[in-house]
């Protein structure tokens, strides 16, 4: 017999972990606007636009995972709302091993490509500017890729409906990153390789101090372990994961790429403005995110229970949220010059017509986000991969087509706000038909 999760107690764990979230949140904004102005100090703005380009780099390996992680979380949510609490184990003990399977041949690949090609001209990198790139890249990927098995702590209090416990991890990481940046700021001279190591070590050293609490004390009877390692439970996870992979994959294209193209296509020095208003406008991706990262799991269990009365609720919530992300973009375009003469002072120029345009895109992301959560959680993905992999499919010609007419980096963003729209329209259409239950054929499929 499945215990009943009411729609009361549903919505105030939601309301919780969003009250919570912003608490940490709030912390983790404040840590990041002062990380982009003492890394841009202590590096200048062309070693800083080198190590946004690496980060680049960095977020595609931290996605490939095979979607294990977002498996787990459904996964988890799934097993859960029955009361399988072994299978929840076997679930979290196969990926966890899955994980170890998966990246370490894969840092041995990435680590064989590094040290074989020319990374300076692969970055437009001029040598004298910055020594030792390979050396730098090849110890970023040693740590992210430690950091990509333990990361699945998140997902693991993802799926028990506790993000706000994913948040404060992945917080702690960052202030740690930012603690430990400003004592090298004040003692070393400028090294990339030294942010490097703080950016990539900061965080799985919090995972490994997380690692023993969640598990030897806290949920103890879902620790991973070998015993329960059940091959067969690599169906599930991976019917659910490598459709969430390829979306991530496909996803990292489109939004980790553009530094990439335009270290290539411009200058290393182009990365810096360009990634500051990024920066700037994701304060409102973060607080979006805070608000509706609860309403995935949630809306699995609620999917799982036939209680659509509780998701058409939420999306009439969504759709207010939607209207204040509106306002405060619009607020934050009309005050950025001051902002960001008070968060970086003279160090670079970001021109008005960057920040609008940024401005824009981050609010289609923001509207397709929206009603993916919705998606996500019921496990309704087809459309979003058919979508999304063609956006990826075509953005990176897209984005040297523009360059060529206008030889502008707007024209990258344009392109992203452009291959973005297809997929928040069917968002929109598929969530409206599966609620009302008009929904069939490709629109019911996972």
């Amino acid at each position: 017999m499945i215990s009943v999760l009411g729609d009361n107690k549903r919505t105030a764990l939601v309301r919780k972990n969003i009250i919570f979230s912003f608490l940490i949140k709030g912390w983790s904004c404040l840590v990041m606007f002062l990380m982009v102005r003492l890394t841009l100090d202590y590096l200048g703005e062309y070693q800083n636009g080198v190590w946004l380009t690496i980060s680049s780099m960095l977020v595609l390996i931290d996605n490939m995972d095979i979607g294990l992680g977002n498996g787990l979380r459904n996964t988890l949510a799934t097993e859960l709302a029955h009361g399988n609490i072994e299978k929840a184990r076997e679930a979290v003990s196969t990926t966890f091993f899955m994980l170890i399977i998966v990246i370490v041949p894969v840092a041995l690949i990435l680590i064989g490509i590094t040290q074989g090609i020319d990374v300076y001209r692969f970055n437009n990198v001029n040598p004298s500017l910055v020594p030792n790139l390979e050396t730098i890249i090849v110890v970023a990927i040693i740590f992210i890729c430690s950091t990509f098995v333990f990361k699945f702590i998140g997902n693991f209090y993802l799926g028990l409906q506790l993000p706000a416990a994913n948040n404060l991890l992945v917080t702690c990481g960052q202030t740690l990153a930012l603690a430990a940046t400003f004592i090298f700021y004040l003692t070393t001279e400028r090294s990339l390789l030294i942010v490097a190591i703080v950016n990539t070590a900061s965080p799985l050293t919090v995972y490994l101090l997380a690692y023993p609490y969640t598990f030897y004390h806290k949920y103890k009877n879902l620790r991973p372990s070998y015993r329960f390692f059940n091959k067969d439970r690599l169906k599930g996870l991976f019917s659910i994961g490598v459709k969430f992979f390829i979306l991530q994959i496909a996803g990292a294209v489109i939004f980790q790429t553009s530094n990439i193209i335009i270290s290539k296509l411009f200058t290393p020095s182009a990365v810096t403005p360009y990634q500051i208003s990024y920066r700037y406008f994701s304060l409102v991706l973060l607080a979006f995110s805070i608000i509706c990262t609860p309403y995935w799991t949630a809306t699995t269990d609620a999917y799982e229970r036939h209680d659509f009365e509780w998701i058409k609720k939420s999306e009439r919530r969504m759709r207010i949220i939607f209207l204040l992300m509106l306002v405060l973009i619009s607020i934050m375009t009309a005050v950025s010059g001051i902002v960001y003469h008070v968060w970086i002072g003279n160090s670079t120029t970001i021109p008005l017509y960057l920040t609008i345009g940024m401005g824009v895109y981050f609010f289609v992301l923001i509207l397709s986000l929206g009603y993916s959560y919705f998606l996500n959680g019921m496990e309704l993905l087809r459309i979003q991969l058919i979508t999304t992999t063609i956006s990826a499919i075509i953005y990176i010609p897209c984005t040297y087509l523009g360059y060529y007419v206008s030889h502008n980096i707007l024209s990258i963003i344009v392109v992203l706000i452009l291959v973005n729209l297809p997929g928040l329209c069917m968002n929109i259409v598929q969530f409206r038909k599966v609620v009302n239950g008009t929904a069939s054929g490709i629109f019911l499929k996972k």
